[in-house]
């Protein structure tokens, strides 16, 4: 069964709610994959093809067409592992419901996970890791540069279920040291292999080119001839201080070097980045700075490979940074201190040249340390990790390609 060119392979993930890296890792697993016939999964139906991504399908409705049908099943990336049933939820909600909802259930968390169990069509408690009881037909069930940083002090429950389902996949890769760490403690076997988004640049670069060289993406970059500075944080850093603290550290680089600062969004699911901080900090800076409005994947990758140098606290950002070898640092919150952060864990696996990440505070002096990096070696660290992420790939893919 497995190599039968006409049964289709399920891309699953979180691309069905808007996050920069959810939306590229089907794009870079269809590009890479020989077969055509594929299927792009998620939790809800979503039509996101106006951001870029795909039109997805829902588990619930794919595990009644295709339950036991022939199909492989591939997890397309991200920190699927530890996101439980109430978090996806919650993040596939508009913004607006999802703040309503968050205040309506937190006195009463259970009735909170019931309603996500509705909400989602399953009772799993780690939906975004697809069981293969539900689909008695799969053949391969694959997991595809996966994490899981914070498994060990997730529910027992969640993590007794999470295993349980990783132990019945055929192949698992995952991004970091620590994800691999926790699952080889409790005997499951993966393999150590970059985030598909180190493949941007060479599966996708002509496709991001055109849009550097169009709409919003060239009225920023004709804005500052110069150069600009690619800033890009959650909305855990939207208080005040934090605020003024990024504002002082970007003012005295700016003004410094003549280069602008462009505020972008990588993520507008909730929970995700909020436009409202960047307009609050825009106020306080005095160096020239705009807000990019596009949401479109491919123009958040043309603006990143447009620019001098990333800082942002978003892994992906970061990831796509490098695949254009683009200095980077990425931004540590302070409650975060002394964590290690998904940013940190991947850089400490494979970008170790540069800063992992900087508090707040520290942003102009990290942001220095990255623009000093030898260009040669940053052109070499992505050639590098392209490679191995094409292998690796190939390998979890054998039996199905």
């Amino acid at each position: 069964m497995s190599r039968d060119p006409d049964i289709p392979v399920l891309l699953f993930g979180a691309f069905d709610r808007h996050n920069f890296g959810d939306l590229l890792f089907p794009h870079v697993a269809a590009a890479l994959l020989v077969r055509k016939k594929l299927i792009f999964a998620g939790l809800r139906q979503r039509d996101l093809r106006r951001f870029g991504g795909h039109r997805v399908q829902a588990l619930p409705q794919l595990v009644r067409q295709w339950k036991n049908r022939p199909l492989h099943i591939i997890h397309a990336g991200g920190e699927l592992l530890t996101c439980d049933a109430w978090q996806a939820a919650v993040m596939l909600l508009p913004p607006d419901q999802a703040q309503e909802t968050v205040m309506r259930f937190a006195a009463r968390p259970e009735q909170g996970r019931e309603w996500a169990c509705r909400m989602l069509g399953l009772s799993d408690l780690a939906p975004y890791v697809v069981s293969r009881d539900l689909f008695p037909g799969a053949g391969k069930v694959i997991c595809n540069a996966v994490g899981g940083m914070d498994l060990d002090v997730r529910n027992p429950a969640l993590q007794d279920e999470v295993r349980a389902k990783l132990r019945a996949a055929d192949w698992i890769g995952v991004r970091d040291g620590r994800t691999q760490a926790l699952l080889s403690a409790a005997g499951i076997a993966a393999r150590l292999m970059p985030d598909p988004a180190v493949m941007v640049a060479e599966l996708f670069g002509d496709t991001i080119g055109a849009r550097w060289r169009q709409g919003e993406v060239a009225r920023v970059s004709n804005a500052f001839p110069e150069g600009y500075v690619a800033v890009q944080f959650s909305n855990d850093f939207g208080d005040d201080r934090t605020l003024a603290a990024i504002a002082a550290q970007l003012d005295g680089l700016a003004l410094s070097s003549g280069q602008g600062i462009v505020f972008f969004r990588a993520g507008a699911a909730p929970w995700h980045d909020d436009v409202d901080a960047y307009r609050r900090i825009v106020t306080r800076l005095r160096a020239p700075s705009v807000i990019f409005n596009s949401l479109h994947l491919w123009d958040i990758c043309a603006l990143i490979a447009g620019s001098r140098v990333y800082a942002g606290s978003s892994l992906h950002g970061r990831i796509v940074a490098m695949a254009y070898a683009v200095p980077r640092v990425s931004l540590r919150y302070p409650a975060q201190a002394g964590q290690l952060a998904k940013p940190e864990a991947f850089a400490a696996a494979w970008d170790p040249a540069l800063p992992a990440a900087v508090e707040v505070h520290d942003i102009a002096h990290g942001i220095e340390q990255a623009l000093a990096a030898d260009p040669a070696q940053l052109r070499d660290t992505a050639r590098h990790l392209a490679a191995r992420y094409r292998t690796e790939f190939a390998a979890l893919c054998a039996g199905i390609q």
